[in-house]
This record gives C-alpha cells, sequence and structure tokens, in this order.
C-alpha cells in the first residue's frame, strides 16, 4: 500500500509526494503538527496540512530569508525572527559572528520540540547561547518593542489562522517602529503565479510600502512552494537592496551558502512583467 502526501496549491492544484513513515503527529493547542518522511523531498513539516518545509529544498527559502539582508546591512547585531521554529533562518543567521543576540518569536512552542526531534538539519543551531527563545504572538511582542533591532526577519506561514495577524499593515507599522533608523525588515511574500495567493501579494506590499521608504520585492525558486516562484518583501528605512549591496564585503565573510550568492542577488530583484504589474494594481 502506498502513502502519499497531498498539499493543496489551489482548488485545482495538488503537489503529491510519496510518503516513507509518518514521523510525528501532533495536536498543540494551536494548530495540527505533522512530521512525514518522504522519498522525493526526505523530512517534511506540515501544519494544519499545510506544507511549510521539506529537506530537500528549504535552504533556498531560509538563505534568501537571511543573506540578502545580511550582505546590505553593514552591521547587524541584533536581530528578531518572528515564526521559524523550525530554526532554519536562525541556523543561518548564526553563521555571522557579528550577530550578538537574535530573539525568535514563535507563537507554538511544540514546533520547536519536534523540529529539534526530527528537522537537526534546520533546529541544529537553536541552543546557540546568543538565541533567546521566546514563545507568544509576534503581534503581541513587537508591539512592545522600539528601537531594538537591526534586522527582522518574519518567518511566518500563510497569511490566515494563527499567521493572520503578521500580514497586516498594524503589524509592519509596529515593525517600522521596532526597527533602529537604519533597519530592514524581510517577510515571506507569498507566489505571484497563481490568481488565489495575488491578493495576499499585492496586500502586503502595500501595507508594508505606506510605512517604509525603501519597500520592494525580490523572488527565488523553491520547487516544493506553490508554482515554485516564491517572492520576499524587502522594506528599509536607509538602504536600498541593490545599490546598497557590499559583495566585497559579505564575500570576506567566507559563509558557505547552497543557493544564495551576491550575482544572484542582483538578479532577484529583477521581476518578470507580470509581477510588476501585479505590485503596481
Amino acid at each position: 500500500m502506498e502513502l502519499w502526501y497531498t498539499d493543496k496549491h489551489t482548488e485545482d492544484v495538488n503537489f503529491s509526494i510519496k510518503v516513507k513513515k509518518q514521523l510525528a503527529s501532533h495536536r498543540s493547542e494551536i494548530q495540527q503538527i505533522d512530521i512525514l518522511d518522504t522519498y522525493g523531498f526526505g523530512r517534511v513539516l506540515v501544519l494544519d496540512g499545510d506544507l511549510m518545509i521539506t529537506e530537500k529544498d528549504e535552504y533556498i527559502y531560509h538563505e534568501m530569508m537571511t543573506h540578502v539582508p545580511m550582505a546590505v546591512h553593514p552591521h547587524v547585531e541584533s536581530v528578531l525572527v518572528v515564526g521559524g521554529g523550525d530554526g532554519g533562518t536562525v541556523r543561518e543567521l548564526v553563521k555571522y559572528p557579528g550577530i550578538k543576540e537574535i530573539d525568535l518569536v514563535e507563537s507554538d512552542k511544540e514546533v520547536v520540540t519536534l523540529a529539534s526531534i526530527h528537522l537537526p538539519f534546520t533546529a541544529c543551531k537553536l541552543r546557540d547561547p546568543r538565541v533567546r527563545m521566546h514563545f507568544e504572538e509576534g503581534l503581541r511582542f513587537v508591539r512592545a518593542k522600539k528601537d531594538a533591532y537591526d534586522l527582522i526577519i518574519v518567518d511566518c506561514p500563510d497569511p490566515y489562522g494563527p499567521a493572520e495577524g503578521l500580514f497586516t499593515r498594524e503589524f509592519y507599522g509596529n515593525c517600522c517602529n521596532a526597527l533602529k533608523d537604519d533597519g530592514i525588515l524581510i517577510n515571506q511574500h507569498e507566489s505571484p503565479f497563481y490568481a488565489a495567493h495575488q491578493t495576499s501579494v499585492k496586500n502586503a506590499h502595500q501595507h508594508i510600502a505606506i510605512e517604509f521608504p525603501v519597500s520592494t520585492v525580490y523572488q527565488c525558486h523553491i520547487p516544493s512552494y506553490p508554482s515554485g516562484h516564491w517572492l520576499f518583501g524587502f522594506a528599509s528605512l536607509k538602504y536600498d537592496p541593490v545599490r546598497d549591496l557590499d559583495a566585497v564585503r559579505w564575500e570576506k565573510l567566507g559563509i558557505t551558502t547552497r543557493y544564495y550568492n551576491t550575482e544572484l542577488h542582483r538578479g532577484a530583484f529583477a521581476l518578470p512583467n507580470y509581477v510588476r504589474e501585479l505590485l503596481k494594481s
């Protein structure tokens, strides 16, 4: 008997992976958490039935969230990660010796617990001494901060359910207040390809652009995500993501990556026309 997991990309499009076995199935106070071992994508984290990360391609997502802003901002010392309980974003951040503190705010402690057991490839650096974990809602946590961070990374699920509040103008305004005067905000921005997701892309971009003088979008290819074409938002109170890229400084750090490089960095901001039109609309 074959077992398959199916992620519903739209009402008309499904993405299926053949499963070896189920490693964990747990109902937390917030959501259903499942971890599967699959043939094609390795271990997979699923929240409320939706695919979050896979062992096969998670590095693309986490590297693009992390190294793009780190190659632009010249002196990041304090970072806030909202969501990211799987640990992948933290794993990339701790590669930078100049970072002194990382606040990880995850609403569901059980995600961290299960990731630490079953997803060592992402959770391996959650015990780094610079990491402080806070198990509470990101919206509430950020609301209480002022001029506290050089970089905020919003590494959250899709804009519904537990993460819905992290895609609002109020939240982005609070992030702006929580950043120092040269801070950068990065958020996962969904896929522009399917009509079902386009409203979320437009709304997030419009909300952020109201709060930040520099607001743009960049892209990458993540095979397991809807359409494979994925966007991230880059917002800043000072820095332009292409003009202020310091490729020489970043390359001197000698950081090992599997996807990100500074040439790709520049190209990621060269958007297809259909994405440009979507953001304008």
